[in-house]
């Protein structure tokens, strides 16, 4: 009870001189956290004594640490360009620096400057989407599972929407197009096996509930061996031929050639919108290399009959989001891909990637790490299952120890057969120097 007593109190702390110029509201929720914590240690006989001094300082590194960011940049050495846990797909300082005009100020958001009245957000990206994809509307909302459920809810409320057993698939976050359509009010209709469906499994399931034959991505994995699933060529002409909507969830849509021929399963939005379809969707942030959006294509009407949908006040985007999305489809238009860092990553030479691993090999010094060749993958829920060639710097010593350390400092790197690796496919040059600096730290 005596230590209990000498437990100072919160009147008295909130103004001593250490806190001078401090936030009073904050300084007071932190000073009574750290005090109930004195006291359970005291309760519990963890201390023998009150220092008084030892506390300040405790509240002070408190105080410093509320307001502290919790998101914070990292390095990414994994070689995974479209790190989901770390962001996907980056955004160009040149990109974010035209944007910002229009973010840091009021702006036409919703404001027809030519009529005076009220105007449509959408309009901002839409023209521009228009023109670069070459399809009659466009809708973006913010992400491409939003897409998914606003394309089912405003047309297969209630009707059945037709997909094969093998694209019914599971995602991040435990997206599952299954509990989508349930949630969107469309009634799922499986056709075909897990692996194979052919177009006479689509064809006699249709029905006179039928309302859409939908496509879906199939991210993360693939189906190898005894397989077969149906072109959406001839899912779009069986659709028109029986008068239903068809719709293409590409998951990850692309637009400039991929390299290492990592397309020879995947079409490029060009070759798919070439086939007129009712719709697609797809996402910003994935291999399209913008900010995290879900990008709806197709016909004018039916992208019109999407905004008038009740649910799309809660899956609009922002101006952020618009501004900077508009950027990226005017680089695209332009054919500035060095403005999209995703598609920089995927598309620099190894001999280039080799080149500045053996400089840094030579900064930190020869005998503490090697340069390898390597293989990466895109990540993201894209091009499943396809590696492409890399160059990363093994860093010799035990791998555990190494990725906590090098964790611990900001850097993700991976581990691969007991090695760590800094994968250079990803690391950002401008940040070589800083990252030079924590290996010297590390690798002493």
């Amino acid at each position: 009870m005596q230590l209990l007593q000498q437990i100072p109190k919160v009147d008295k702390l909130i103004f001593h001189d250490t806190f001078t110029g401090l936030n009073h509201t904050l300084l007071t929720s932190i000073i009574r956290d750290h005090i109930d914590t004195l006291r359970k240690k005291i309760l519990n006989k963890e201390i023998e004594r009150v220092d008084e001094s030892v506390l300040i300082k405790e509240i002070k590194e408190g105080y410093a640490a509320a307001l502290s960011p919790s998101l914070r940049p990292l390095i990414n050495a994994t070689g995974v360009i479209l790190h989901t846990n770390m962001g996907r797909s980056l955004i160009s300082k040149e990109i974010l620096e035209r944007a910002s005009y229009v973010i840091c100020n009021y702006s036409n958001l919703e404001y027809d400057q030519e009529k005076g009245c009220r105007g449509e957000r959408y309009e901002h990206v839409s023209g521009h989407l228009k023109r670069l994809l070459g399809v009659e509307d466009v809708i973006v909302v913010n992400n491409n599972a939003s897409a998914v459920f606003l394309v089912l809810n405003t047309f297969a409320k209630n009707k059945e929407v037709i997909v094969s057993r093998g694209e019914l698939v599971e995602i991040g976050g435990s997206f599952r197009i299954p509990e989508v359509m349930s949630q969107s009010g469309a009634l799922l209709k499986e056709v075909g096996a897990t692996n194979k469906t052919k177009l006479s499994d689509y064809k006699n399931a249709i029905c006179d509930n039928s309302a859409m034959l939908m496509k879906v991505h199939q991210s993360n994995f693939t189906i190898e061996g005894f397989s077969e699933d149906v072109d959406f060529a001839d899912i779009r002409a069986l659709a028109e031929e029986h008068e239903l909507l068809d719709y293409y969830d590409l998951g990850s849509g692309y637009i400039a050639p991929l390299p290492y021929n990592l397309a020879n399963r995947e079409l490029p939005l060009g070759k798919i919108l070439e086939l007129n379809p009712s719709l697609i969707s797809f996402s910003g942030d994935k291999l399209f290399g913008s900010v995290q959006a879900g990008i709806i294509a197709g016909k004018r009407e039916l992208i019109a009959r999407l905004k008038k949908n009740q649910l799309l006040r809660m899956l609009r985007v922002d101006k952020i989001t618009l501004s900077i999305l508009e950027e990226t489809i005017k680089a695209y238009l332009e054919e500035k891909y060095d403005l999209i860092p995703t598609l920089k990553m995927l598309f620099v030479d190894v001999e280039v990637l080799k080149q500045r691993a053996e400089e840094m090999r030579e900064k930190v010094g020869c005998d503490k790490c090697e340069v390898i060749e390597t293989k990466t993958v895109m990540g993201g829920g894209t091009l499943p299952n396809k590696e492409f060639p890399s160059i990363a710097l093994y860093i010799k010593g035990k791998a555990t120890r190494l990725e906590k350390a090098f964790r611990e400092k900001g850097v993700i790197g991976r581990i691969e057969e007991n090695c760590f690796l800094l994968d250079f496919r990803t690391v950002q040059e401008e940040l070589e120097n800083e990252l030079c600096q924590i290996i010297k730290e590390i690798v002493v």
